[in-house]
């Protein structure tokens, strides 16, 4: 697990306006616990470590620090898996629908870049 576990573990907490007691109590574990996964003194059994990413709703990967998907939330994640179990036409326009969006983000992002650039 990252070094960062702790770091990550205050943010989230904290993002949910909960104390240590409070986190503590939603996961089953005693406040020093808290305090030495916080100071990343000790590491969280697995078990604990579904509890806490079921308790903030995020993965694994993210809490962990996987690079690779580590910055998705549980949220996108679940709607990836259901757009991959639909089938390929469906799949087809959702795909569509996307690039639309991402385009069009894109294509905000460098008409605000440009003219903020240009005044």
């Amino acid at each position: 697990m990252t070094t960062k576990l702790g770091e990550k573990i205050i943010s989230l907490r904290k993002n949910k306006g909960w104390s240590r007691a409070d986190l503590a109590k939603k996961i089953g574990a005693s406040q020093s616990m808290i305090s030495k996964y916080k100071q990343n003194a000790n590491l969280p059994s697995i078990e604990m470590t579904l509890k806490i990413c079921q308790t903030f709703n995020i993965t694994s990967d993210y809490l962990i620090g996987n690079k690779k998907y580590g910055h998705f939330d549980k949220e996108l994640m679940n709607k990836i898996e259901a757009i991959q179990n639909t089938d390929e036409e469906t799949k087809r326009k959702i795909f569509e629908i996307i690039d639309v969006y991402i385009r069009d983000s894109h294509t905000k992002n460098f008409i605000e870049k440009n003219i903020k650039k240009n005044i």
